[in-house]
This record gives C-alpha cells, sequence and structure tokens, in this order.
C-alpha cells in the first residue's frame, strides 16, 4: 500500500502522527471498529493497566489486518479513547511500538466511560490495503 503523509510545519507537529493521509484510490479500504482489550472468554485484559490493554488492542488490529492481508504499516487513521488523558504517555509508548513513518493520521479522545468500567481505552482504524480481491472468510 503507498500513501502520503502530509504535515504542515507551521502546525507545529510535535508527535509521532501525521496531519493527514492521502490515499491512492484504487486501495482496499478497512475499517476497523472500536476495540477494547479483551481475553479470549470476553473478559477485560490487563484490569488498571492502560499501557497493556493499548498493546492488546494493537495486537488485535494487528491480528485483523494480517487477516485481511496488510499490516500495521497500511493504518491511514487512528482514532483512540481514553478514559484519563492524563494517561496519554502510556498509550503513546504503546502505540509507538507499532507504527513508524509514514505514521497514520490520528485522534485521541477523553471520554467519562466505556462499556465497562474496567476498560480504559478503546481504539479504531482505518487502513488502505493493497487492492486485491476480498478475502472471505
Amino acid at each position: 500500500m503507498a500513501f502520503r503523509s502530509l504535515n504542515i510545519e507551521s502546525l507545529g507537529l510535535k508527535a509521532p502522527l501525521s496531519h493527514a493521509v492521502e490515499v491512492d484510490a484504487s486501495d482496499r479500504l478497512l475499517f476497523v471498529s472500536g476495540l477494547t482489550a479483551k481475553t479470549e472468554d470476553g473478559t477485560t485484559f490487563a484490569p488498571g493497566d492502560v499501557g497493556a490493554q493499548a498493546t492488546r488492542i494493537l495486537e488485535s488490529i494487528q491480528e485483523i489486518l494480517q487477516r485481511a492481508g496488510g499490516s500495521m504499516a497500511d493504518v491511514v487513521k487512528l482514532t483512540v479513547f481514553v478514559c484519563d488523558m492524563a494517561r496519554f504517555g502510556e498509550v503513546a509508548a504503546a502505540r509507538a511500538r507499532f507504527f513508524a513513518e509514514p505514521y497514520p493520521a490520528s485522534t485521541m479522545f477523553e471520554v467519562s466511560r466505556l462499556v465497562s468500567p474496567d476498560q480504559l481505552v478503546e481504539m479504531e482504524a482505518i487502513a488502505a490495503l493493497p487492492s486485491a480481491s476480498v478475502q472471505q472468510n
């Protein structure tokens, strides 16, 4: 997948993200629903540990992308919902292990709560995958 990262110097970008991402219209778009950190039995993974939950979510996104024939390098937009913005650094540290330049466009929101009180972060992603036939599951 090829996309162009657009960063405008006058906007003062200080984080590892892109202000905008331009995607070739021939790419396949994959929309990953908002995911929280869950174990296989559906319980919350690492209650109280926002960094571990963020890592678990990013691993889940990575698995979805691999199943669709892509990788984390194909993510063009990441949206993060966190219950406590003071823990931003823990989420950012997890995120840094999964992304490299060119970084996806990214947005983070502080929310009052997620579906379960022990879930501290949720993420959704958009990926632009190389053109190919859609794989059936």
